[in-house]
């Protein structure tokens, strides 16, 4: 394929003239620019991207890690992050990590090999002495609080999500109340726990640690939750689930089994998504879509680090 060099030969002109003329600038003769691109006709020349790339100190593109695809929270995150993304002329390189730390490793050098402008890590695998040795690299934004560390996150804070939803339940009278989160060891999960165990000890309250459900987090798992109710000997009268998947598999599985909702049992998910308000589930409504757009402008931003948390929303429906 021809390069510039061979372009500026054809067209009897520097390889400046060329330069310009490829990249629109100015005072070049009329004349040389139709030479110019004549030999680019002729040549079939196309312009070395990663040159022009490395030229300008950019590629252009977002990494962007999720631990699955398939799973409507982090769908919508990447939604967000997809159209802010077209909108200020960026691309996305998604990787799948499924919470493999070596998956995530992976992205974190396409970041130290330039390769890509920046990472949006939605869900952490490595821990932070890893993390911090990839800092200097480029920028690193997560969808957790980060605390006093220095990077940029926009989050919501799990543990006062949480809590507003016991609060919710105890209002309702409900005394015998259990949770369902996914990772009982990611740090939003951590979270949940300890918001859980401190909500019951706020009101010297004892609380069951059986009622503490974790690793789930797709429709079908509701249906193993609710096997788990039916055979307890004094199961939890309400259940707050970290998402709408898994609370709707637990809704669809106990009318199946005849537990009555919201009479036998309660429910609250988690997220606000599609499945909750056509099955009308009692949720917490996270802007994930607004979460990704803010998670991009973050990436690309020049701006000072910074944390962000998001607001939520405790939105009533009919499984409360």
């Amino acid at each position: 394929m021809a390069n510039i060099r061979d372009i500026a030969k054809m067209a009897g002109v520097s390889i400046t003239t060329v330069s310009r003329v490829i990249n629109n600038q100015p005072y070049v003769s009329l004349e040389k620019i139709e030479a110019v691109k004549r030999a680019i006709e002729t040549s079939k020349y196309e312009k070395n991207i990663n040159a022009v790339h490395l030229s300008k100190g950019k590629t252009f593109l977002i990494g962007v890690a999720i631990p699955f695809f398939n799973h409507p929270f982090f769908a919508l995150i990447v939604e967000g992050i997809a159209n802010e993304a077209l909108n200020s002329n960026y691309k996305m390189v998604l990787f799948q990590t499924n919470y493999e730390e070596n998956r995530e490793i992976e992205a974190l050098d396409m970041l130290k090999q330039k390769q890509i402008d920046a990472l949006i890590i939605c869900s952490r695998i490595c821990k932070w002495n890893v993390i911090d040795t990839y800092l200097d690299y480029g920028p690193i934004i997560f969808c957790e609080n980060t605390g006093d560390r220095k990077v940029s996150s926009i989050y919501m804070d799990h543990y006062k999500s949480f809590s507003k939803g016991l609060e919710y339940l105890y209002s309702k009278g409900h005394r015998k109340i259990g949770i369902c989160v996914g990772r009982k060891v990611g740090t939003n999960g951590v979270q949940r726990i300890s918001a859980y165990r401190d909500f019951f000890k706020k009101l010297n309250e004892p609380f069951e640690s059986e009622y503490i459900f974790s690793d789930y987090y797709d429709f079908e798992d509701g249906q193993e939750i609710v096997e788990k109710l039916i055979n307890m000997n004094n199961p939890p009268s309400a259940l707050l689930v970290s998402n709408d998947q898994v609370a709707a598999g637990i809704v669809t599985c106990s009318k199946e089994k005849g537990i009555s909702i919201p009479d036998d049992l309660a429910v609250i998910g988690f997220d606000n998504q599609p499945i909750a308000k056509i099955m009308n589930i009692t949720t917490i409504e996270i802007p994930l879509v607004e979460m990704g757009r803010k998670l991009l402008l973050r990436a690309i931003s020049n701006e000072a680090l910074s944390c962000e948390e998001i607001a939520v929303k405790l939105v009533e429906r009919l499984t409360v």
